[in-house]
């Protein structure tokens, strides 16, 4: 029991620590979505050209999406004309570049993860466009073009389709403020809210287990600890593969990754590990319903490749500029509760999430929370005013 109680309070520990930022995070992807329509994202991605791909991962890191609704997402731009690469750009960028993440990041690890998530994800993009240039075939993509369109479901499908934007005419802020407009971030803040909460959930969860109760001896072995060389090489390898079978994803594997790297995996294995959160078993099974057995496995192969030589390219290049902080600093948070910024932080974001969840419930919410799991034929969730 003690043992149990000991996981439980860092799990608690932890939570207290990112809540203010979390809730900034997803904030600011909704104020963003509430004005930006899913069908001007379509429109901007026909083609894989460098130009092309920088705007998806822009738009994606705008777009700030689980990782389950951003593969569904990302099927549904794909079907609607976006090109598959540039689809692929998208989901990659609405999960692992986005600013919740950077600040958790920030908060638990340091702010070198924060620039090295900003720095590989691009890096991650770039080396995929190139292997998908290089060895992704017309006819698999017109195969998986039509088992696409087949619908098979995947998981968060309706939270994926809703298209929350104000439709109003006028600025960026007159939108932003207008009644609607209002309506719109306070659904899509609680909608991305309720698509990740599971995971986070989850991930906590396991973070805090492993945390209390596996040895730091077994990490400082497995991770090869005391072979620089050795872990330097090993970390970019692995921590895809420790990703996929966590089945943790988005940002509930950030409290995990504190975890490794306080165990001594490489600063390369930290950034290839959370960016594996598309790479999960769960995920790997909607890639089999979505395009097929054979692009899944392909997906597989291509995206491990990526996220191992992005690793690498942080990893070398962050140690030759002495970016890297040293793993001795790295603490897992045990204070709780405790009069601090933190806890000011955390009372002030409370009260704006609580006034944004009054908004949602007031205006069509309960509805909403009921479709998205449903079908990939769902079109809009209402953000009207009411």
């Amino acid at each position: 029991m003690h043992a149990v109680l000991h996981a439980l309070s860092l799990t608690g520990s932890m939570t207290w620590e990112i809540t203010w930022a979390l809730i900034l995070g997803f904030a600011l992807s909704a104020v963003v979505q509430a004005v930006v329509r899913k069908s001007t994202v379509v429109a901007l991605l026909g083609d894989d050209r460098p130009r092309t791909l920088a705007l998806a991962a822009g738009l994606g890191a705008a777009s700030s999406s689980c990782s389950y609704a951003a593969v569904a997402l990302a099927r549904s731009l794909f079907l609607k004309g976006a090109d598959f690469t540039a689809a692929m750009a998208f989901e990659i960028a609405s999960t692992n570049l986005v600013v919740e993440l950077g600040i958790i990041l920030a908060l638990l690890m340091g702010w070198q993860f924060t620039l090295a998530e900003f720095a590989g994800g691009p890096i991650m993009i770039m080396v995929l466009a190139v292997l998908l240039r290089l060895f992704l075939h017309p006819g698999l993509v017109r195969t998986a073009r039509a088992q696409a369109a087949r619908g098979l479901a995947g998981s968060m499908e309706g939270h994926a389709a809703m298209d929350m934007s104000v439709r109003r005419p006028g600025s960026f802020v007159r939108r932003l403020l207008s009644p609607e407009g209002v309506t719109a971030t306070a659904h899509v803040f609680v909608m991305e809210w309720a698509a990740i909460l599971r995971d986070l959930v989850v991930g906590l969860l396991i973070a805090g287990a492993i945390a209390a109760w596996v040895p730091d001896a077994f990490w400082r072995s497995f991770f090869f600890e005391g072979h620089p060389l050795a872990a330097k090489l090993w970390g970019p390898v692995i921590g895809p593969l420790v990703a996929m079978a966590s089945f943790v994803c988005s940002i509930g594997n950030v409290p995990l990754a504190v975890v490794l790297w306080k165990g001594g995996i490489s600063f390369g294995g930290v950034v290839a590990f959370i960016f594996a959160d598309l790479l999960i078993l769960p995920i790997l099974t909607i890639y089999r319903r979505y395009y097929g057995g054979r692009m899944a496995l392909f997906l597989l192969g291509t995206f491990y490749a990526a996220i191992v030589v992005a690793g690498y390219v942080v990893e070398f290049v962050f140690g030759g500029l002495g970016l890297i902080p040293d793993q001795a600093h790295a603490r897992i948070p045990r204070e709780g509760v405790a009069w601090n910024y933190t806890t000011w932080l955390n009372l002030a974001f409370l009260v704006l999430a609580a006034a944004l969840l009054v908004r949602f419930f007031r205006t069509g919410g309960r509805q909403m929370l009921r479709m998205m799991g449903g079908a990939p034929s769902l079109s809009r969730g209402g953000a009207e005013d009411s």
